[in-house]
């Protein structure tokens, strides 16, 4: 830890983004390898102001503004993050105003709840003049989303911040390197899902049929673990079936929705090389797999009229992206609506 100002609270700033699992949704949770990617393109900024030692802070978020200490119940991890911050930084005594805003929006899967709550630790910190390494960084984030999610694996924490896809598997993190110049097509189906709900629902499937349900999760792994490695080894054709074999077992699980499985079809007839949900489901946003800039926008098109009303395109490999004409396009994300 690292003061870099003056001991006086100032406004800080703070940022953050989304994050997808691109394979071992549901799976990950009995111990199977998941991987995950940052959308370093989808931000979460957060903005902190002391208001002075003793007074009252407040909050600006997700269509609340008001007293902090009156903020309802789906913002205590929030609160839990600006107290650890402050908390962290020696500095609880004051208040600050407190602003979020984001490029996605919540309840679709994309770590939304990590993202705010490390872009307003970052922010607390900055005003406090502070800087925290990655580990602080990701430990006072945790302690957030422990109110949010009980059990956090620390994954969104992680990749709500990092800069490469990761390989989970029982807690540890392995950076994934990715060697193919691809592109994922993200659209919200506009119906919020609910990760505990559709958790709760495998798990009573786990139990009544074992044998069953333990052998689509150990396929979910082994796709997870299979899917990093067409990352690293430029797999971009068996990266897509993967993709689409992932959903059908997820659908087996029955964590889809009927407007996320018309997504994901629209996706595939706009020429996706593969499409699937992503997270946990019963809503939320799917991902879909693109060979290059011009596919990833014929996509989006494709979703756009198949009723998604947000979609976005991320390259997996920026440092791969194609300049074109028009292929800008390809990693510039489209307003958030809901």
């Amino acid at each position: 830890m690292q003061r870099r100002h003056g001991s006086e609270p100032r406004q800080g700033y703070g940022e953050t983004w989304a994050k997808t699992i691109l394979m071992g949704d549901h799976s990950v949770v009995y111990g199977y390898p998941a991987v995950a990617v940052p959308l370093e393109t989808l931000k979460m900024h957060a903005w902190a102001s002391s208001t002075g030692c003793g007074g009252q802070s407040s909050l600006r978020a997700l269509g609340y503004y008001g007293p902090l200490e009156q903020a309802p119940v789906q913002f205590a991890g929030l609160l839990r993050a600006i107290q650890v911050a402050k908390d962290f930084a020696g500095c609880p005594e004051y208040s600050f105003d407190i602003i979020t805003r984001s490029d996605f929006p919540a309840g679709r899967g994309l770590g939304s709840s990590a993202a705010a709550s490390g872009a307003v630790i970052r922010a607390v910190l900055d005003a406090c003049g502070l800087e925290a390494n990655a580990q602080q960084l990701a430990s006072l984030t945790n302690e957030a989303e422990i109110v949010t999610h009980g059990h956090p694996s620390g994954l969104d924490a992680a990749t709500t911040s990092g800069e490469h896809p990761v390989l989970f598997v029982r807690g540890d993190m392995q950076r994934v390197d990715v060697n193919l110049p691809a592109y994922l097509v993200i659209a919200d189906s506009g119906v919020v899902g609910s990760t505990k709900e559709a958790v709760e629902g495998v798990r009573g499937q786990y139990e009544h049929d074992r044998r069953r349900v333990g052998a689509i999760l150990e396929s979910l792994g082994a796709l997870a673990q299979q899917s990093a490695d067409d990352l690293e080894q430029g797999g971009l054709d068996s990266l897509g079936r993967r993709m689409d074999a992932a959903h059908s077992l997820l659908a087996a699980l029955h964590v889809s929705h009927p407007v996320v499985d018309r997504l994901v079809q629209a996706a595939r007839s706009g020429g996706a090389l593969g499409a699937k949900l992503t997270g946990g489901g019963l809503g939320g946003c799917i991902i879909a797999l693109a060979p290059d800039g011009l596919s990833a926008r014929r996509i989006r098109r494709s979703l756009t009229a198949a009723g998604a009303p947000a979609v976005w395109i991320h390259p997996l490999n920026q440092l791969d992206m194609e300049v074109g004409d028009d292929d800008s396009e390809a990693a510039v994300d489209m307003p958030c609506r809901g």
